[in-house]
C-alpha cells in the first residue's frame, strides 16, 4: 500500500495496545477493497485521553476504535452518542467528521450479526440465559433486548451486579430481565425454558476451569454460545457439541463489530471472510 496525504488515517487506542489484532484484520480487508486507508494502533495512556480525542480532530483522523481502559471514560468526550453506546455505557467506535466526534458501540450488533450468521435469524420473543454481568454481558444484554427477545436471565457470581444490571437494561429497553446468583438454585427451571445461552464469563478461555453450569441442563432446542475467542472452542462449546446441540463461538462477534466499524468509517460493508482469516492468522502467529 502506498501511503500519500490523501490516505484516510483509522486505528485503535489502548493502554496496553500492542495486543490487538485488528490492525491485521482491517487492513486486509482495506487492501481487498482496494481502499486508501490505513489502520494503526495508537499506545494512549488515561490522563491523556481527551488530549488524544482533540489530537485526531485536528489531524483529520477518519475513525478510531477504543479498548481497554478507555471504552467508558470516552463517553464525556463525545459530541454525540449512538443509542447503544449509551446503553450499554461504553464506547468502541469514534468517527470524526467536520470537527465533531460521534461515539458508537459496534459490539451488541455485531454479537446479534455473529448469530445471525449461524442461521440463527430469529431472536424476537426467545427466552435467553446469560451467563456473567460484566462489560461483555452488557453488550450482549442490549444487542439481544434491541431485537426484541422475551426475556433475559443473568446469573453471575456476584448477584449484586446481576441484580443492577437487569435493573438498568429493563429499564432502559423495556425488556423483562432478572439478576440471579449462579448458584440460584432456580437456574435449572430458567435453563429449561430457554431458547438461548450466552457464556460471557472469561473462565472460558482457561481449559483447566470447570463449567460454571451442569451440562445435565442442556437441552435437546438449546443453542449455546461462549464469547470467548480464544480458544476457538471453550469447554462450555465442547460439552454442548457433545450433546449435538447448535454452538457459537466468539470470533464471529469479534469480526462483526470490526466490520460495522469499517462500514461506519467508509460507509462500505467489508468482505468479512477475508476480515476472519486475517484475524485467525494473527492469532495463531501470537
Amino acid at each position: 500500500m502506498d501511503i500519500t496525504g490523501h490516505t484516510k488515517i483509522v486505528g485503535v487506542i489502548g493502554d496496553p495496545v500492542e495486543h490487538s489484532r485488528s490492525p491485521q484484520m482491517q487492513n486486509a480487508a482495506f487492501r481487498e477493497m482496494g481502499l486508501d486507508y490505513i489502520y494503526v494502533p495508537f499506545h494512549v495512556l488515561p490522563e491523556n485521553l481527551a488530549e488524544a480525542v482533540e489530537g485526531f480532530k485536528a489531524t483529520k483522523v477518519r475513525g478510531i476504535n477504543v479498548t481497554l481502559p478507555h471504552k467508558k471514560n470516552m463517553l464525556p468526550l463525545m459530541d454525540s452518542i449512538s443509542r447503544e453506546a449509551e446503553l450499554i455505557g461504553a464506547v468502541n467506535t469514534l468517527v470524526f467528521d467536520d470537527g465533531q466526534v460521534s461515539g458508537h458501540n459496534t459490539d451488541a450488533r455485531g454479537f446479534v450479526a455473529s448469530l445471525q450468521e449461524e442461521g440463527i435469524e430469529e431472536l424476537k420473543g426467545k427466552n435467553v440465559v446469560v451467563l456473567g454481568a460484566g462489560g461483555a454481558a452488557r453488550a450482549v444484554v442490549v444487542g439481544l433486548a434491541l431485537q426484541a427477545v422475551d426475556e433475559i436471565i443473568i446469573a453471575n457470581r456476584t448477584t449484586e451486579k446481576a441484580v443492577q444490571l437487569a435493573k438498568d437494561m429493563s429499564s432502559g429497553t423495556g425488556v423483562s430481565m432478572k439478576g440471579i446468583s449462579i448458584k440460584d438454585p432456580n437456574l435449572p427451571e430458567y435453563m429449561a425454558k430457554s431458547d438461548l445461552l450466552v457464556s460471557t464469563i472469561t473462565a472460558g478461555m482457561d481449559p483447566s476451569i470447570p463449567l460454571v453450569i451442569d451440562e445435565e441442563w442442556f437441552h435437546d432446542d438449546l443453542v449455546v454460545c461462549d464469547i470467548v475467542y480464544t480458544p476457538p472452542e471453550t469447554n462450555l462449546l465442547k460439552a454442548a457439541a457433545k450433546r449435538g446441540l447448535k454452538t457459537v463461538g466468539g470470533m464471529g462477534m469479534l469480526v462483526h463489530q470490526g466490520a460495522i466499524s469499517f462500514e461506519l468509517w467508509t460507509s462500505k460493508y467489508p468482505p468479512v471472510k477475508t476480515m476472519r482469516k486475517a484475524l485467525e492468522d494473527a492469532l495463531k502467529r501470537r
